[in-house]
């Protein structure tokens, strides 16, 4: 029986593709069993105009629908909506977000977590002594990824570079990354409020110092399979973090953005087990990717709507969420 016997209505505002893969039939069947009814919200008529919503939750972009937001949290200031605009830029932008992760406080331990090296390039024809400084300490092979990472098809377009001629081939401005040897692994952990899941996926190979002079130029990331490195078989049986290190990582986030649903990318070093990177922090990622996302997100859903309820406190500023910056 629920413990929640109030209907509660939580609108969401997702692109077709994304209401498509996240809006799934199991998880309108297991929000109906916790009285909660997702509503599908129309950008193109006034949000004003809709609902009424207990919460909103919305993947979308742009000056009219940021409008529409900052005017419905004028008249709703005690909705939450998830998550601030302000807050999700900071991860659309691949400088502020590396930041995001250099400004995280987390408990000492053993493990240590970092963020790659990184350099913005605003011009590669610049003097050969400052792309010699840069390559100094990068080093090759590098990384070259678009400073925007707000989900378009071209914040998709990234590279393994393997030397200057390389780099002379890539469109500025450009992030360029140290490239660091994982084992092939990425720890992608999904973030919804207080929920944590993580699951292991294959990642870049490692690359040798032998293997890495052979190569030559850019390879886009869609074709890094044809790198001849070898397999990692022991995939199945890699070791993943801590929970309690990958929660302490979640909450960090958290509450240094404010943010309640996200995923970040996680590695290992090769040369350091207990050194850990965080590569990537995406906003509303897709949790249906996840073994029974429904409970995860219903329970997420039934934490804001219960907390708003109630009139109790938001932990990690959501209180700051109903139209703050938005």
């Amino acid at each position: 029986m629920s413990t929640h016997p109030e209907r509660n209505s939580v609108g969401y505002a997702l692109a077709p593709n994304k209401t498509q893969a996240f809006i799934q039939p199991s998880l309108i069947q297991q929000a109906k069993e916790h009285n909660i009814e997702l509503i599908p919200i129309d950008p193109s008529k006034p949000l004003i105009e809709q609902g009424p919503f207990d919460c909103i939750i919305h993947k979308l972009y742009g000056p009219d629908w940021e409008s529409q937001l900052q005017h419905f949290s004028s008249q709703n200031p005690k909705v939450p909506i998830i998550d601030s605009v302000d807050s999700i830029q900071r991860l659309h932008n691949r400088v502020s977000m590396i930041q995001v992760v250099r400004n995280l406080k987390l408990p000492q331990r053993h493990q240590v977590l970092d963020a790659p090296k990184q350099h913005v390039v605003s011009d590669l024809q610049q003097t050969s002594s400052s792309n010699d400084d840069l390559i100094r300490d990068l080093g090759f092979p590098l990384i070259a990824k678009p400073l925007m990472a707000n989900g378009s098809d071209t914040s998709h377009k990234m590279y393994l570079v393997f030397d200057k001629e390389g780099l002379d081939k890539l469109e500025t401005p450009i992030i360029l990354q140290e490239f660091v040897n994982h084992g092939g692994v990425v720890f992608k952990a999904y973030v919804a409020g207080d929920y944590v899941k993580c699951v292991e996926r294959k990642s870049l190979p490692d690359l040798n110092e032998d293997k890495s002079v052979t190569l030559k130029g850019l390879l886009p990331f869609s074709q890094i399979s044809s790198l001849r490195v070898e397999e990692n078989s022991e995939f199945e049986s890699v070791e993943m973090p801590a929970v309690d290190f990958v929660e302490e990582v979640a909450k960090a986030v958290k509450e240094e953005t404010g943010i309640n649903l996200f995923n970040f990318d996680l590695i290992r070093d090769a040369r350091d087990a207990n050194r850990y990177l965080v590569i990537d922090i995406n906003y509303f990622p897709g949790f249906e990717k996840i073994p029974n996302y429904e409970s995860l997100f219903m329970g997420f859903l039934l934490d804001i709507v219960g907390k708003n309820k109630s009139g109790g406190d938001r932990e990690n500023g959501k209180q700051d969420q109903h139209g703050k910056g938005e």
